[in-house]
């Protein structure tokens, strides 16, 4: 007799309340911030007992960082002109900015909240650093300070127009944003 097709093991139900948990907890901190999210709020918005939530993630700032899990989905460049990249950059990361509210919570927390401003800095180590060491045969101290100065760009950009809002940056097309802020990425990017 043939052994049945393994299947995969259903999923628990703590597998679903940290996910709705999650979900809740990215929805509070996107619309209140850090600061005014609570736990109870969280829990409200989830439709569980705060202590579940104290249960799954320790704390605010242990569920923050779990929330704050996001994927800049930089794409793979090796098409896009050489003469081109900095303004592609700058394009992508307008494009994932706009209307990302989680992303734009983390950015307004990480200023005054160390575990929220590593997870951050986590973030484009990770995901920033090896698209630039693509680029080109340099030691890795070089590459990190070439996606470290591309980040004061891109988070400082974002900063100021999304967290900041200020009048003559949010005015902007982002086709002039990508134009300006494209040529000193490039610079940044290629530039001894």
């Amino acid at each position: 007799m043939p052994k049945p097709a393994p299947t995969s093991p259903a999923p628990r139900r703590s597998d679903a309340t940290k996910a709705t948990i999650l979900a809740a907890a990215r929805e509070q901190f996107a619309a209140s911030g850090y600061q005014g999210a609570t736990i109870r709020t969280i829990a409200a918005a989830a439709g569980i007992d705060p202590a579940m939530v104290m249960r799954y993630f320790g704390n605010k700032e242990q569920l923050f960082a779990a929330a704050a899990e996001i994927d800049l989905r930089i794409p793979d460049f090796s098409d896009v002109p050489r003469r081109a990249l900095g303004t592609a950059l700058v394009e992508h990361f307008l494009d994932r900015w706009e209307g990302d509210e989680t992303l734009i919570a983390m950015l307004r927390t990480a200023a005054t909240n160390e575990a929220v401003a590593a997870r951050l800095q986590q973030l484009f180590a990770t995901q920033m650093a090896p698209v630039i060491a693509k680029l080109g045969d340099e030691p890795r101290a070089a590459t990190l300070t070439r996606a470290g100065l591309i980040a004061t760009q891109m988070l400082g950009l974002a900063f100021c127009r999304y967290v900041l809002k200020l009048p003559p940056v949010v005015g902007l097309k982002p086709a002039e944003i990508v134009k300006r802020v494209g040529a000193t990425v490039q610079s940044y990017l290629f530039d001894p």
